[in-house]
């Protein structure tokens, strides 16, 4: 039997890397998918054109806007009356040397925090009675590993993901034992995103990572199944998937 038969996810930034990754294994192994995106509209059609399965639907919507994500909310109440899965993967960033605090202007800030910390507890906050309303919900924020070093994107990133990991800890206890609360962390991912970096940077990272590569999207969607799986007894816990490049 598939995995997450029967159950209904909602999977934000979903229109390629991680998210896209994550609803096609998600659908694979039986799950209904809601496939969020902001502004990707092709991207979204191509990741559902791609979905095992019928029933999946796209829903248009940027994460920091609260009227737009009750709007999905209500629909979602009126069509399947709950949610079991939240996985909250939309995130914004720009690659910025850590030391430049003049290109880190106070929009690109105002931006990445809003995105990445605002938007999530926002989606909690608007999904949390249709999570309520299923069976053994779970709620899965992707972090990164930069949120507990001083490496990522930019600074802004970083802590916007170690926010992330602290609000993973606060929520898991205060949403337990209705709403279970986790989080996964990659390293580097080869995603659209990176692909655009230095090749050298990215050979200097798979050559410091004890595994010797850097991750795929589907390598972090396994995760994200595991955490909504076989991690049944954690809580409130950020699972790190990044070759082992943290023990350096």
């Amino acid at each position: 039997m598939a995995r997450l038969e029967g159950k209904i996810a909602l999977v934000t930034g979903a229109s390629r890397g991680i998210g896209a990754a994550t609803a096609q294994l998600f659908a694979a192994e039986g799950a209904t998918v809601l496939i969020n995106h902001r502004d990707s509209a092709a991207g979204a059609e191509k990741v559902l054109a791609s979905l095992a399965g019928l029933g999946h639907r796209i829903v248009q919507a940027s994460i920091t806007d609260a009227e737009a994500l009750a709007a999905i909310a209500q629909s979602l109440s009126e069509s399947e009356g709950r949610l079991d899965i939240l996985v909250n993967n939309a995130a914004v960033s720009k690659v910025v040397q850590h030391s430049d605090l003049e290109a880190l202007n106070d929009e690109l800030i105002d931006r990445i925090l809003t995105t990445n910390v605002r938007g999530v507890i926002g989606c909690i906050r608007a999904f949390r009675p249709m999570l309520e309303t299923a069976e053994a919900p779970v709620v899965v924020n992707i972090s990164s590993l930069a949120g507990t070093r001083a490496q990522g994107s930019n600074i802004a990133y970083a802590a916007s993901k170690g926010a992330l990991n602290n609000l993973t800890m606060s929520l898991g206890r205060a949403l337990a034992p209705k709403i279970r609360v986790m989080g996964v962390a990659p390293g580097l991912v080869n995603t659209e995103f990176t692909k655009s970096w230095d090749p050298a940077v990215r050979q200097g990272v798979a050559d410091r990572t004890p595994l010797g590569s850097i991750a795929q999207p589907e390598d972090i969607a396994k995760a994200v199944l595991a955490a909504c799986t076989d991690l049944s007894h954690s809580v409130g816990q950020t699972v790190f998937v990044d070759g082992g490049f943290w023990l350096n």
